[in-house]
């Protein structure tokens, strides 16, 4: 489930249509790493196209570049993007934008040991017809230099909630 917050953004959310957060984990000899995708379905208002312009608008108006080098936010606190991680749930969190998800029990171990995660917001739409969640289509997705060149890659710090 997705949701965006109601202040007035520079994006057009109808253009955006609907969003999709996947978390995913690739083991490295330095231990798990927890990895996002963010992307529109395609199935906004005015097609595909002009859902990858409201994702780049939308990434613009959070400071984020499209195509450049990995952003490291990892180290920032307050009220920027980043990811919350309750039990059982989790919240992709950005100006402009509150994207909930489903995480699996081992990428919330890795986010937790790791602090951070690593997302990767494509501008280009998720595979037409395809299902959210086949592995192999995320796997070809991630892969693909278009959506890699077409992207933002942030270091996003992990928050939780406090108790006590």
């Amino acid at each position: 489930m997705t949701s965006t917050s109601t202040e007035t953004q520079p994006w057009r959310a109808a253009d955006l249509g609907s969003l999709v957060v996947m978390a995913w984990r690739r083991e490295t000899p330095d231990g798990d790493i927890p990895f996002l995708l963010a992307c529109s379905l395609g199935d906004g208002a005015n097609g595909p196209e002009a859902g990858a312009d409201a994702v780049r608008q939308l990434l613009q108006a959070a400071g984020l570049s499209v195509g450049g080098g990995l952003v490291d936010a990892s180290g920032q606190s307050g009220e920027s993007a980043g990811v919350l991680v309750v039990p059982g749930a989790a919240s992709l969190t950005m100006p402009g934008l509150n994207a909930q998800f489903a995480p699996p029990p081992k990428w919330v171990a890795a986010a937790g040991e790791r602090s951070y995660v690593y997302l990767l917001f494509a501008t280009r739409p998720w595979p037409e017809g395809v299902e959210p969640g086949d592995l192999e289509t995320l796997d070809a997705f991630t892969s693909d230099q278009e959506t890699l060149t077409s992207a933002a890659h942030v270091l996003l710090p992990v928050r939780s909630l406090r108790t006590g």
